[in-house]
């Protein structure tokens, strides 16, 4: 085998190596942006059941103390 067909097949497998790279980072950018999306959603459902629960403790408190008031005055 001569310098230039070691060369080429170097080149080769060079530009496979870069092109499967490109991949892998296309790959990972698109997984990054559906995992960002994804922790989006999460983080807003999250904000919305905090949300939620707060609204219902409160609702309780507020029974709890009118319970009380009315069972001072029996």
């Amino acid at each position: 085998m001569n310098d230039k067909t070691s060369e080429n097949m170097d080149l080769v497998s060079l530009e496979t190596r870069v092109d499967e790279l490109i991949r892998t980072v296309d790959n990972l950018k698109s997984e990054n942006n559906a995992l960002r999306s994804q922790t989006e959603h999460l983080v807003n459902e999250r904000s919305s059941l905090i949300e939620k629960t707060e609204q219902a403790r409160s609702r309780i408190e507020s029974m709890i103390t009118r319970l009380r008031a009315m069972e001072t005055r029996s």
